[in-house]
This record gives C-alpha cells, structure tokens and sequence, in this order.
C-alpha cells in the first residue's frame, strides 16, 4: 500500500515544518507540495525537506484562486508517479488522524479496502487563546463543538464541510476546498478504521490577517470565481478591509476558563503525537501571545460586533420575509384580478350574444310581419 499526501501552500513558515514531520511519522510514502509564491521562508523551509527526499516540492505562483486545478494535477501525479493506492489532499493547517489514536495513518489505510473509492473525513476546528504569532499546536487543544447558530453569533457561517479522501487514479478531479472528488464514494471505512481531520484554521493574528488578505486578492484577480457575498472568506475579507477582523478573530476563539464550561473537548494528542518525534523541535516557531489588554478588549469588541451583525441578518430575514410575504400576496391578487378579467369577458362575450340572437330574433318576427302583410 502506498499513500500519498498533496497540499497547496503559501506562507505558512510558522507550521509547514510540524506538518511535513507528522506526515512523515504517521507512514506517507510521498508528499507532493506546490508552493504558490511564498514570501516567509515557507518556501525554502520546504526545499529542504525536498533535499533530503521527502518531500516532491512544485512552484506555482500564480495567484488567481486556482487551488482546484493544482492539487487535481497532484492527485494524479500521486498516482502516475507515485503509485499511489490511496491519496489525501490536504491544507497546511491540516493534520488527518486515525480516531483511535494508538493507529497511524498506514496502519489504517492498509487496511481500508480500495473499492471504496473514495470517502469523507470529518473536519473539526481546534480553538484556544488568541495570539500574535505561531502554529498554536499546543495551544489551540480544545475540539471546537459549538452548533452553527452558537458560531454564527461568533461571526462564523457553520462548523467546516467535511473532506474527501480517493484511491489513486490518473484522471481524478478534486473540487476546490477538497471536499468532493470525481470518484464516487463507496461507504466509510469501518469505525475502527475512522479518521478525522484536526483543523487549525485561525492559528494567530499574523497568520488569519496574511490568510485572508491573499485569499481575497486572489479571488479579485480571478474573476471568473464568483464565491457567494457569504462565503466565509469573502465576509473575513471585508472585515480585514475596514480593520475589524482582529475583533472577530478574538470573539471565535476561547479563552481557558470559557472553554471547560462550553461545548468544547480537550484534545492535546496533535502536540503530544509531535512532542515524541525524533525531530529537531527547535526549529518550530515559538507562539507569541497576545497582551492581556489587549486580548481583553478585541474580545469585548468582538462580542459587540457580531451581535450587531446578528442584530443585522435578522433585520434583514424580517425584510426578506416582508418582501416574499408581500410579493407572495401581490402574485395572488394579480392572479385573482386576472381571474375577473377572464370572468368579464365571458360575460361580456355571453351578453354580445345574447344581443346577436335578441336582434336575430327580431329580425325573424320583422320578416315573417313583412310576408303576412303581403299576403
């Protein structure tokens, strides 16, 4: 069995060396990375694992949101030159894990059957404090569980969309986001064999700002992408445009004391499963967390923001429902006034004949006078 992990990066120094060590501990045979124009180092940390053959390092640095044709020319090429029998298509901030942690990902995927083609791996997002810089692995440890209305007052759409994991194949396509891939799914893998997808989508500051502002130029310089207003990277971008994203990003995350009494699980085993590599740890970067003062305050600020914007989607759903109630209720009395318009017609068509047999009618009596008269 051979697998194959893919990911498109770009700046991502802070965790690039974290996620290439895991996945070569967990039992990839390859790693195939294509760097889209980093400007922190990501690149050249990159091309030192690819030095030493670990990594198939690619460039690509275009940046016109182009995500879904780089990582479906990797899946193939996973296939067509790694021989790859089973591939993952990942994010940097993306670490897939066995459920049952005492597994690695090759003791797994030598066991889940091939005919099924393809499958989906449950994304869970891991929160904590906020900081200035860094990865955030043994800071962010709390499995985020809140429902999508919780997050939704937290200035976030709804927990993430599951990904797609696929056999290796020469002419796969994965969709944009890695969620589908033109391999029809055969069914999950047994429970024993469940994995998931450990997520650390808003690591720090530094990161979340770099993440979204690319991100949304990106979409800019690629107009032929038309992401809904809604869509979450489009709302962060906006908010990084007029300098409330850092509120919003302080309002998502969960300090200590608010996580132990929410809907949050502790879960250290990322940062415990990297703490006994045989690595040269020193070279992750350290966190720089964020000032009490400061924390204190984004958070606040953060709170009031997205109750505001919740104040909004309802204000707007009011609106909405109005207007479709109204037009709902204008469709119907136009359809009714056409109804009497047809009604009058008929009766106006019944009356013109009427009056046709009434002067027929007439006519008749007037000729049958005209012929006793001239009898």
């Amino acid at each position: 069995m051979k697998l194959v992990v893919t990911a498109m990066v770009r700046d991502e120094a802070d965790i690039i060396r974290q996620w290439v060590d895991y996945h070569v501990a967990q039992g990839a045979d390859a790693i195939i990375v294509t760097d889209n124009g980093s400007i922190d180092g990501t690149a050249e940390i990159l091309q030192g694992y690819a030095d030493r053959g670990l990594v198939d390092l690619r460039h690509d640095p275009v940046q016109r949101k182009q995500q879904g044709t780089v990582v479906t020319q990797m899946a193939r090429d996973a296939y067509t030159q790694h021989s790859a029998d089973w591939v993952v298509n990942a994010d940097a901030d993306e670490f897939l894990r066995p459920v049952d942690r005492s597994l690695t990902l090759r003791d797994v995927f030598e066991r889940i059957d091939t005919g099924l083609g393809s499958f989906t791996a449950p994304v869970v997002n891991m929160v904590g404090s906020i900081a200035e810089s860094g990865a955030g692995i043994d800071r962010l440890v709390w499995r985020d569980e809140r429902s999508n209305d919780e997050l939704k007052e937290r200035g976030v759409l709804a927990q993430p969309t599951h990904n797609a994991i696929h056999v290796g194949a020469p002419d796969i396509t994965v969709v944009q986001g890695n969620h589908f891939v033109s391999i029809a799914s055969g069914g999950q893998p047994p429970a024993e064999l469940a994995v998931e997808v450990v997520h650390l989508p808003w690591r720090s500051w530094k990161q979340l700002s770099n993440k979204v502002e690319i991100s949304g130029r990106a979409y800019e310089a690629n107009p032929t992408l038309m992401p809904s207003p809604n869509h979450h990277g489009m709302l962060d971008y906006r908010r990084y445009q007029e300098g409330s994203l850092f509120y919003y990003y302080a309002a998502r995350m969960v300090t200590e004391a608010e996580a132990v009494t929410g809907p949050f699980t502790r879960d250290e085993s990322l940062g415990e499963f990297l703490a006994g590599l045989d690595v040269d740890r020193s070279a992750y970067p350290a966190d720089v967390g964020a000032s009490d003062e400061r924390t204190g305050r984004a958070s606040a600020v953060g709170v009031l923001l997205t109750a505001r914007d919740a104040a909004a989607r309802r204000d707007r759903d009011r609106a909405q429902h109005a207007y479709e109630t109204s037009s709902a209720r204008i469709a119907e009395l136009d359809a009714h006034a056409r109804g009497l318009e047809h009604e009058l017609e008929v009766v106006r068509a019944e009356l013109a004949a009427q009056r046709a047999r009434k002067v027929v009618r007439i006519v008749d009596q007037l000729g049958d006078a005209a012929r006793r008269i001239r009898r």
